[in-house]
């Protein structure tokens, strides 16, 4: 330890100080965000109190908490002083391996993992509900991107039927919808063991309605629909253009609200971005409560890497975490499927996981990514440097501080994938290609007369193309 400085101890005044800017802060910040990047951190404070060293775990969080929140540090501790303090960054010695910061219990998804396949589709009294048990609010990695969705959904499984009937979450693949519905079915399970409950696919129903139909048994079909006390129903823009589905989901839906029971749908766009749904049914969805999934945040895909690596009963250090989500940043899913790459690249090569062996083992998808811009990633980055929702680039809102991002997002879309007009419309929710190109030559024509557009464009391109 360098003269003139004091480690922080208890009785030291110098803990007192640091203590209370960790306390403002862990008001300021959302809770994943703090826990992630600053409540890991320890501190050194010079004697005069003009010097406060902060030792971080490892590079990649030195330099993203010296771009994010270096000024923050020094602002709140000169207040806090009421002198000028100079505030240091330094990589803290390891002498043990350093404990996550994320809370997730590992015994939970230990016990989960293990006994995921087993009952998986079990039966409760005679009634396969189709659940997974280890898809439940514990093993769900909570951010800024699922935070609404997921105390919507916990407020269902604790008291269903009342509020957010229907409750209807959308957003993109992979990103934790059917994760929350199973949630909510186990959840519900847990505290009423008796309750009908019942995951099943849009297309399962479609093919029950084909069954019924074709046997003519729709009274077992009513009774098996109509009786539930929940039902989570997953991807429900497969009705599309089935209009006997429909009308039987109809039926079912009345059936079931009328019966105080709750619904819980998922789809990959917003009631009314749903193309060749009835208008009656459209209007039922839209009736509830209707919330979005984002993409995760670096930190929740962190959170995600560490925990999902204790459940395959591995370890990933916080640098490699970091690495990894820095790099693979659209959905959930990939996030896994890169780290499966990993853990048998580590197991088949009998070398621990490192940066160099992420670097090897996912040498494809970081290739692919180098030369592949995808609009879903567009939309993402447009989204967070405008600071609006990723869910506004697919919505029918049409204020200034939204539209003009989502034509910013269309016309990167043109310049730097190779799709279609007609597909870029489709994927900003639907939009005819004539809105493509319009926003592309309005983009394209004030990106030579204004500076201050040109420079975000190049920022963003910059950032997309790594």
């Amino acid at each position: 330890m360098n003269e003139g400085t004091l480690p922080l101890e208890a009785g030291d005044p110098g803990l007192a100080l640091w203590q209370i800017c960790l306390d403002e802060l862990a008001q300021e910040l959302p809770e994943q965000q703090f826990n992630t990047w600053i409540k890991p951190l320890t501190a050194q404070v010079a004697d005069d109190f003009s010097k406060v060293t902060i030792f971080v775990g490892n590079r990649f969080k030195l330099d993203w908490i010296r771009a994010q929140y270096a000024g923050r540090f020094t602002a709140l501790l000169e207040r806090l002083q009421g002198q000028k303090v100079t505030v240091e960054l330094a990589l803290a010695t390891r002498e043990a391996p350093a404990r996550t910061a994320f809370s997730m219990a590992k015994a939970a998804q230990e016990t989960a993992s293990e006994t995921s396949e087993s009952a998986e589709d079990s039966p409760v009294n005679g009634f396969k509900n189709r659940l997974n048990t280890a898809l439940t609010f514990d093993t769900l990695v909570e951010g800024s991107a699922n935070r609404m969705a997921r105390a919507a959904a916990m407020h269902v499984a604790t008291m269903p039927g009342h509020l957010y009937n229907p409750l209807f979450i959308y957003g993109g693949v992979g990103l934790g919808k059917t994760h929350l519905m199973h949630a909510v079915g186990n959840k519900l399970l847990a505290d009423r063991p008796d309750a009908k409950v019942l995951y099943i696919h849009a297309e399962q129903f479609v093919s029950d309605v084909v069954k019924a139909y074709q046997r003519k048994t729709f009274d077992e079909f009513k009774h098996r629909y109509h009786s539930l006390d929940l039902l989570l129903i997953d991807d429900v823009q497969f009705f599309a253009n089935k209009d006997r589905t429909q009308e039987e989901f109809f039926n079912a839906f009345e059936a079931l609200l009328a019966k105080k029971s709750h619904i819980v749908m998922t789809s990959d766009t917003y009631p009314k971005g749903l193309a060749d749904i009835h208008e009656r049914l459209v209007s039922r969805f839209d009736s509830g409560l209707t919330v979005a999934i984002e993409p995760p945040e670096l930190e929740m895909r962190v959170a995600i890497l560490i925990n999902k690596a204790i459940s395959e009963g591995s370890v990933m250090p916080e640098e490699v975490a970091f690495f990894v989500a820095k790099n693979v940043r659209s959905n959930v899913r990939e996030l896994e499927g890169a780290l499966r790459k990993i853990l048998a690249y580590s197991r088949f090569n009998q070398k621990e996981i490192s940066i160099q062996l992420a670097r090897e083992a996912l040498r494809d998808l970081l290739s692919i990514q180098n030369r592949q811009i995808s609009v879903e990633n567009i939309q993402k980055t447009v989204a967070d440097y405008y600071k609006i929702k990723v869910a506004d680039m697919y919505s029918k809102k049409r204020p200034a501080s939204i539209a003009r991002p989502r034509q910013i997002a269309m016309y990167l879309a043109k310049e730097l994938t190779q799709k279609s007009l007609p597909e870029i419309g489709e994927l900003f929710g639907g939009r005819d290609h004539t809105t493509v190109l319009h926003a592309v030559r309005k983009i394209s024509a004030e990106r030579q007369q204004l500076t201050e557009l040109n420079q975000q464009l190049h920022v963003l391109e910059q950032t997309l193309k790594g």
